[in-house]
């Protein structure tokens, strides 16, 4: 199948842009600061449309995914599957919502249940993590976190199960050929991407982003190697054949494979930098994580937003369990901390 990829010079213009025959991306609003987009992926069946990862919800998507499928002919209720790469509110929520409105079709990636059978609205937005963040070395950011209310635009979500879990392998049939489910956890434990072997396209999700790198971990109920799990992941899908990526955010992009690598070399480099500060005597993740730069704009930890704050520190931990995996750092714990060194 030829790649179209009608791409205008803005990727978050609102409409729907072909990418191949029978499959357009939809840019759809976010509520958020400093993500203001996330794509959609509307692809063709003989059934009816199939809708990767269709936003968060509310009015304003809805919208916008009306506006798009009237340019390709299609009505909202055409949607009879959608399908997420992970739960986070940006891929999941308004695909929960059209489960009773639309009456389609939820899946999401078996792993997933982890998070999302754990989910508990009057638990506070972080419950699972006061002991991890204490271990590194960071209870006053947990006792924070735990006062720390739902911004308002994650307040009255309806949150729950899928219809059918995904499974490793699965194919998914669509007009023109079909796409693979294939597992790649690290982002979240049960994230996977989509892969449209006839016309070498990877639906990645938040699992390979063109501009920034994704967070690792960042989940309700997360498991304990995030950093191994993503490593394994993005070494699995360089093995598929080189192809055109259609992230959640950003641009589409052609090099699967260049890409890859670039967010592995990535991580190696931050491997290398975290053993530094732990021979300058950095001895915990928290303590780490205040050592670095933090994002495009090297910022300092205490200058990102407070659940950021926790994305970097867990992040370090992960990168920290590697380190001590490859034997290049070791650990004793104190009182509940974990306390690094390098290795003899």
């Amino acid at each position: 199948m030829p790649l179209v990829i009608d791409q205008p010079e803005d990727w978050t213009e609102p409409g729907a842009h072909q990418v191949a025959r029978g499959i357009h991306r939809v840019p759809l609003p976010l509520p958020l600061d400093g993500l203001g987009t996330v794509n959609a992926y509307v692809l063709e069946t003989t059934e009816g449309l199939v809708v990767i990862d269709p936003g968060w919800y509310g009015p304003q998507t809805e919208t916008a995914m009306i506006e798009a499928l009237r340019q390709l002919g299609y009505r909202l209720d055409d949607i009879v599957t959608c399908l997420a790469t992970h739960h986070h509110w940006d891929h999941y929520s308004q695909a929960y919502a059209w489960r009773s409105t639309l009456g389609c079709e939820l899946l999401v990636g078996r792993e997933e249940r982890h998070s999302i059978m754990g989910y508990r609205t009057d638990a506070g937005r972080f419950p699972n993590h006061a002991q991890l963040l204490t271990r590194c070395g960071a209870p006053e950011l947990a006792r924070a976190l735990a006062y720390t209310p739902a911004p308002e635009n994650e307040v009255g979500i309806s949150f729950g199960a899928p219809d059918r879990w995904l499974e490793h392998g699965e194919r998914i049939r669509l007009r023109h050929g079909d796409i693979e489910v294939i597992s790649t956890p690290g982002h979240t434990r049960g994230h996977v991407v989509f892969y449209h072997a006839d016309s070498r396209l990877l639906f990645s999700g938040d699992h390979i982003l063109p501009h920034i790198t994704p967070s690792i971990g960042f989940e309700w109920a997360p498991e304990a190697h995030p950093l191994r799990s993503y490593i394994s992941s993005l070494e699995l899908v360089h093995r598929l054949p080189n192809s055109a990526v259609l992230p959640s955010h950003g641009p589409v992009t052609t090099g699967s494979r260049s890409r890859i690598e670039q967010l592995l070399h990535h991580h190696q480099r931050r491997l290398d930098e975290i053993c530094d500060e732990v021979a300058a005597d950095s001895s915990t993740a928290y303590e780490v994580a205040r050592a670095l730069r933090w994002t495009r704009r090297d910022l300092r930890l205490d200058e990102l937003p407070i659940d950021h704050q926790l994305s970097a520190v867990t992040e370090i931990h992960a990168h920290l369990d590697v380190l001590t995996m490859l034997g290049r750092v070791s650990y004793t714990d104190r009182r509940n901390v974990r306390m690094y060194a390098l290795s003899a």
